[in-house]
């Protein structure tokens, strides 16, 4: 498909690829996919009428699919993972900075996200480049962030330490399983672009290796506002088949919290990444 229209959407991050099928993809046409996706770190695709099978065969052509521990699944397909709000809950997933999965070892590699059901206004999501963020972070801050690891840890948002709701039963659990630290450079090659991306973020980074709070938590403050930086970031509306495949480690996501009363469901498939590099 030689007319494969790729329109980006942020001058930071994002394309949307417009009259495309996922159900039906040549290997050619998959492939300049494939390679927007590594430019542009999130990508875009609408009014896709995919499946739950459908939606797993796209994820397969990318990798391992990763079956995340503590979302709720969906029944009969326990790789699909469901981000759901209903009328009546106030509380959404993800709604703060985050990257998916920075808490393993070896974090995930992307997610895709198809929009099952939306409310008619809000339910938005941001994000943020973390190319860019790195890119306009002065050269001295840079050579400090090269020798430093931060501490990544799911305890607080997944395990006991999360805080009570009963908001959470059925869409959240397995809190047992919440119990191992990550560590990984705060400044990562990409492994299929090349570039230097910022590796940190709020949700799941907790520190730095060997610094005390102290002296780590006004450093990871200011990154944290600085990587949110208006010109860094690209807010998507979302539309009932709508698909965004974001690369988790080139990216932080926001899913806003602006519709209460009304019903968001989601289906996420997330996929195996490998064990993240400075070089």
């Amino acid at each position: 498909m030689s007319d494969l229209n790729i329109r980006p959407t942020a001058h930071a991050l994002g394309a949307e690829i417009l009259d495309v099928d996922l159900n039906d993809l040549p290997d050619s046409t998959f492939e300049r996919i494939r390679s927007a996706f590594v430019e542009h770190g999130v990508i875009f695709f609408r009014d896709q009428k995919l499946t739950p099978e459908q939606h797993i065969a796209f994820a397969e052509r990318w990798g391992t699919i990763n079956i995340n521990r503590f979302f709720g699944k969906l029944e009969g397909h326990p790789r699909i993972a469901e981000v759901r709000k209903e009328p009546g809950q106030t509380i959404n997933i993800g709604g703060s900075w985050h990257t998916d999965h920075s808490y393993d070892e070896i974090p995930a590699m992307g997610s895709i996200l198809l929009a099952r059901e939306v409310p008619p206004t809000g339910g938005d999501t941001l994000f943020a480049s973390m190319y860019a963020a790195y890119d306009a972070l002065s050269d001295g801050l840079k050579e400090t962030l090269e020798g430093l690891n931060g501490v990544h840890s799911s305890r607080h948002v997944f395990g006991s330490a999360m805080p009570e709701s009963g908001e959470f039963d059925g869409r959240i659990g397995n809190a047992a399983a919440a119990t191992q630290d990550a560590i990984h450079p705060m400044v990562i090659t990409h492994p299929e672009s090349g570039r230097k991306s910022l590796y940190v973020n709020p949700g799941f980074t907790i520190g730095i290796q060997n610094w005390n709070s102290e002296e780590s938590d006004p450093l990871l403050k200011f990154l944290y506002r600085h990587a949110v930086r208006p010109e860094f970031t690209y807010r998507f509306q979302w539309q009932a088949g709508s698909v965004a495949f974001w690369d988790n480690r080139a990216t932080w996501h926001y899913a806003l919290n602006d519709y209460q009363g009304e019903m968001r469901l989601m289906h996420r498939i997330t996929l195996d990444g490998s064990a993240l590099s400075r070089a």
